[in-house]
């Protein structure tokens, strides 16, 4: 950051230190939300602070019209603004992460203080949702106000669930999930916003289900990691290869992972076996799809699934006799590392071994009919997969159920 541009961030934390302190004293709220709006836009005219006002301007309107709390207004101001302080210097790199993660987090378990509202799983979700925020869009200057209300949103959403978690838990998630995170980092089979983004997952899981859920995803991501070494070099020759040497962004994993992590908070909340087998419905299609695609892949010429006609080789859609064996292993593999974990029942064992195969090649008809023309991504495919998958599995619970 240029040195000119130290005084108007130096003046910001100065506004908003003064406004967690005085927010709670002035009433009504639209008072204090005016004083930041106009304090903010001053320091724009004067020291060029234009996206950070940006994102001081958009809290301040909503907490002025009642639809931004003050506690989260406040986690959320602190938490921007130091964030801005540690990512003055431009640097980009794991430690300045960590310092990130340390410096956000004093700051809000202080606001916490101050306001007298013990919630540190809220606090928890909102540092994890502001650094993944942070490592995604750090290159964009203009990003500010989508971490902004990013941050807000996510702690307001976790408050709002009235989820009682505790905390010895919420803390051993905490440790357990930024330590698989990191060591899949630093085995490059994730990178920064992998790593960020699997330590999201993995707390949503232990904390809303338990630790067997989260190692149900571990087994997922190690199937992941050796289907994709598989042949790494054959398929970079041929042109198939995972990008960036295999290791996965958070496209990736929020692609693979999202759904399950919802079906874990709907489990928690509600504490329903259909949740049950929506997570793993949602995890063996994650795993089926993914060792489909890369084994599947050095099994031969694929036919695409909508006309069976043979394609080229790494064609969305195309399918190879490999590929859909693969899938089904795929499954079972999640299915019984569920049930020797005491998660499933031996009848649900068969039904998410299906949803994981009809979800891989659910992967396929949409690969073949929305992603070949453009209309979707890989990772949107992948949601569409696994959601697909999930939704499946408890379709046919339901079904063999009744």
């Amino acid at each position: 950051m240029a040195m000119d541009k130290y005084p108007g961030l130096l003046l910001a934390a100065v506004l908003a230190l003064f406004t967690i302190l005085l927010a709670p004293l002035v009433h009504p709220a639209w008072i204090m939300g005016l004083v930041v709006i106009i304090s903010s836009l001053m320091l724009f005219r004067f020291f060029d602070t234009k996206y950070l006002t940006y994102a001081f301007v958009v809290l301040a309107a909503l907490y002025s019209i009642a639809l931004l709390p003050l506690f989260y207004f406040s986690c959320t101001l602190a938490i921007l603004i130091m964030g801005e302080i540690v990512f003055g210097s431009g640097a980009d790199d794991l430690n300045t992460y960590l310092y990130y993660i340390i410096s956000t987090a004093w700051a809000a378990v202080l606001v916490m203080v101050y306001l007298n509202r013990m919630v540190p799983l809220t606090i928890i979700f909102g540092l994890i949702a502001a650094v993944l925020l942070k490592v995604i869009l750090l290159k964009y200057e203009d990003s500010l106000v989508i971490e902004a209300l990013g941050i807000a949103m996510t702690m307001y959403l976790i408050d709002e669930l009235n989820y009682k978690a505790d905390l010895q838990i919420v803390v051993i998630a905490v440790i357990v999930a930024f330590t698989f995170g990191y060591f899949a980092f630093r085995f490059k089979t994730a990178d920064l916003s992998g790593l960020f983004s699997v330590a999201l997952v993995g707390i949503i899981l232990i904390v809303f289900a338990d630790a067997r859920w989260f190692l149900i995803m571990l087994i997922f991501f190690i199937l992941g990691s050796v289907s994709t070494r598989y042949k790494y070099e054959y398929k970079k020759k041929i042109g198939v290869e995972q990008g960036h040497g295999g290791a996965r962004g958070y496209r990736n994993v929020f692609a693979n992972g999202i759904a399950a992590s919802a079906a874990a908070v709907l489990y928690g909340v509600f504490v329903r076996p259909e949740f049950i087998v929506l997570y793993i419905g949602c995890v063996a299609t994650a795993a089926a799809d993914t060792m489909a695609s890369e084994i599947g892949v050095t099994g031969g010429t694929p036919y695409m699934i909508t006309n069976l006609k043979k394609v080229p080789i790494g064609t969305n859609g195309g399918v190879t006799l490999t590929g859909e064996l693969i899938a089904v292993v795929g499954g079972f593999v999640i299915s019984m590392g569920a049930l020797l974990l005491n998660v499933i029942t031996p009848e649900m064992v068969l039904i998410c071994t299906v949803a994981g195969f009809v979800g891989t090649n659910i992967d396929s008809i949409v690969g073949a009919t929305l992603e070949n023309p453009g209309y979707l991504g890989n990772a949107g495919t992948n949601l569409v997969a696994t959601i697909g998958g999930g939704v499946f599995a408890v379709m046919l619970f339901l079904l063999l159920k009744f």
